[in-house]
């Protein structure tokens, strides 16, 4: 991995389609990786999860925060958080449900409203793949 100055929130990162969050399991202690739905805002990521705090990857992220997030062959190094602040939290689920919904057949509605809002906040220098 070499260190790459390209900022997320600029350029073809952020309009990738899917993100791959891998997360350390929470009583494995593995590596786990999803393909996730992201959007982004200034240093920080926000996914939805759909499954609330039940789903595996958000459990895991509340007993260890430190998550490596793939964009493409960008690599961020990142704190995940369950987003509290309730204007975050709106803004966040507008973000990602406005990305999303211009190319997704149903309605995202229910699920923008209804998921919790998980953030990652980007350590400032990705590592890209070579």
């Amino acid at each position: 991995m070499i260190r790459d100055q390209t900022p997320v929130q600029s350029g073809p990162v952020a309009n990738e389609p899917f993100a791959y969050l891998s997360t350390i399991g929470r009583v494995s202690g593995r590596p786990h990786t999803v393909e996730i739905w992201f959007a982004v805002r200034g240093g920080s990521v926000y996914l939805l999860s759909g499954g609330g705090d039940r789903a595996d990857w958000v459990r895991n992220v509340s007993r260890q925060p430190r998550v490596t997030l793939r964009v493409g062959t960008v690599e961020w190094v990142g704190d995940a958080r369950i987003v509290t602040d309730p204007d975050e939290d709106r803004m966040a689920r507008d973000l990602v449900a406005g990305k999303y919904q211009p190319t997704y057949s149903g309605d995202l509605g229910t699920w923008r409203d209804t998921a919790l809002t998980v953030a990652i906040d980007l350590a400032p220098e990705p590592q890209s793949e070579t």
